[in-house]
């Protein structure tokens, strides 16, 4: 089976007029083995709509009432029909070869139901060389994969997000044939934790790339500072460990883990 036979698609929830939303769809645009592309908006702007033509891309306007960011990630999610979708978040980058190295994973583990990669952290034009979470991540991904490409287990696939959640959302390819996911509608931050952690008890691989291939933005507009600096992040971490762990000890790893969240300042 080859690269191309796999049916992938990206989608963007944009929200409002990003000032990365054209950089991204460049990246979407330029990639080795091509995916469809679909921004999933609640308004069809003019901006928003000269940036699809210009970057082939189609546009699909969510009016539905809205009752939060999980609301527009399940409508992104219907966009499109394609069994493997990458929900591409507005403010990232995609390398190049991103959809061949990831549909080749496909093509190579027929039980998959998430690929996930490495990815770099982006600070303005600059990519930072390094910071606590990345660190932290990085330790929490071998807690789960152990050196391989694969987890199967939903013990070792729990490993990856029992002490705080290392996959990265905008890394993340979903098998929807299989799985159908769909994220929580109460969660304002960690809506992507907690879906992950459905898949990880389901039937179904984890295939983890750990080469980077994706550029995660890091600013001050986006919904993971803003979720930080009122406190929900905070409390939905507490709320996600404490299925794993006693209370005591769930707010103790919220804590911790919270120190490194200051990075995302910038």
């Amino acid at each position: 089976m080859g690269v191309a036979s796999v049916n992938h698609a990206f989608v963007i929830p944009a929200h409002g007029e990003s000032p990365y939303l054209e950089r991204c769809l460049e990246s979407l645009h330029a990639q080795q083995t091509t995916s469809p592309v679909t921004i999933a908006t609640r308004a069809a702007t003019p901006g928003i709509m000269a940036l699809a033509r210009q970057y082939g891309a189609s546009v699909r306007v969510n009016n539905q009432p809205q009752t939060g960011i999980g609301n527009d990630w399940n409508f992104a999610l219907q966009c499109t029909d394609a069994a493997w979708v990458t929900l591409a978040h507005q403010d990232d980058v995609y390398d190049p070869d991103f959809s061949t190295l990831v549909i080749d994973a496909i093509n190579r583990h027929d039980g998959a139901i998430l690929v996930t990669t490495a990815y770099r952290e982006l600070v303005g034009d600059s990519v930072r060389k390094s910071s606590s979470l990345m660190v932290i991540k990085k330790v929490l991904m071998e807690l789960g994969f152990a050196g391989s490409e694969l987890a199967r287990i939903p013990f070792a696939k729990q490993n990856t997000l029992r002490f705080g959640c290392a996959i990265g959302c905008p890394t993340a390819t979903i098998n929807m044939a299989k799985t159908q996911l769909r994220f929580r509608t109460d969660l304002k931050n960690n809506l992507d934790w907690a879906a992950w952690l459905v898949l990880a008890r389901a039937q179904g691989d984890f295939v983890y790339l750990r080469r980077p291939l994706m550029s995660h933005r890091i600013h001050q507009n986006s919904e993971t500072t803003s979720g930080l600096d009122s406190g929900t992040r905070e409390s939905e971490d507490r709320l996600l460990l404490r299925s794993f762990w006693p209370a005591a000890i769930a707010d103790l790893i919220a804590s911790t883990y919270g120190l490194a969240y200051r990075s995302n300042h910038g």
